[in-house]
């Protein structure tokens, strides 16, 4: 009989060590002149990777994973930036484990967290899918750091450019939209490939994986 794991999403949200990371993580990123990666990213993470799979009819314990997933899916980059991906799955490994979290749901989470990244990530399996979706569409103003606008770089204008962002799933179940309002005097559409094309791309095979079609639309147009 499989076992089943005592450690909730609940149990790694309160957990101090975890909150360290994300934070030093965090830290990091904002020294690299990176976008917000706290705990407002990690948290819309998981809560709309949870969406996801709750909406397709996946089971509690499968979300619960997701939401696990989406919370530490970031941590690796207290390491470097560059395969946080990777470095992520095995603090998480390290973590999960002392915890006594059943290898059967570490397994699931290693694999989500080190499969989230483009260059890459694939989708795995249905956490992984999910994890990619819900980290890849977190695009908002808000996650922009730099309050300068004149110093702003295409990733500073591109998200700061985002005035609404939203993610549903069709009521049919077979459409992933991601339908963004954006300022385009601050950037333009063609800025937003420039710099997500590969999230996008991977966005599609995630989709994919979970049976829907991955739908973009920029100031109600089609895109992708």
């Amino acid at each position: 009989m499989e076992q089943k794991s005592k450690i909730t999403y609940d149990t790694i949200r309160k957990d101090d060590a975890i909150r360290t990371y994300i934070t030093h993580a965090d830290e990091s990123l904002a020294a690299l002149g990176f976008t917000e990666h706290s705990f407002a990213h990690v948290t819309k993470a998981a809560q709309n990777a949870a969406y996801i799979l709750e909406t397709l009819g996946y089971d509690p314990h499968t979300i619960e994973l997701a939401k696990i997933a989406g919370y530490m899916h970031d941590i690796g980059n207290l390491v470097n930036r560059v395969d946080h991906s990777q470095s992520g799955a095995v603090m998480a490994f390290r973590i999960l484990d002392n915890m006594g979290m059943p290898a059967n749901d570490i397994a699931t989470i290693v694999s989500a967290i080190g499969n989230h990244d483009e260059g890459t990530g694939v989708p795995v399996n249905a956490v992984a899918a999910a994890l990619i979706l819900a980290d890849k569409t977190d695009v908002r103003r808000s996650r922009v750091r730099n309050r300068d606008i004149a110093t702003f770089d295409i990733h500073d204008r591109v998200n700061y450019s985002v005035e609404k962002s939203t993610l549903t799933v069709s009521e049919d179940k077979k459409t992933l939209l991601l339908r963004l309002s954006i300022d385009t005097s601050m950037s333009s559409v063609m800025d937003y490939f420039e710099i997500f094309l590969a999230r996008m791309v991977m966005c599609r095979k995630a989709a994919d994986k979970l049976g829907l079609h991955f739908k973009l639309m920029i100031n109600d147009q089609n895109v992708m």
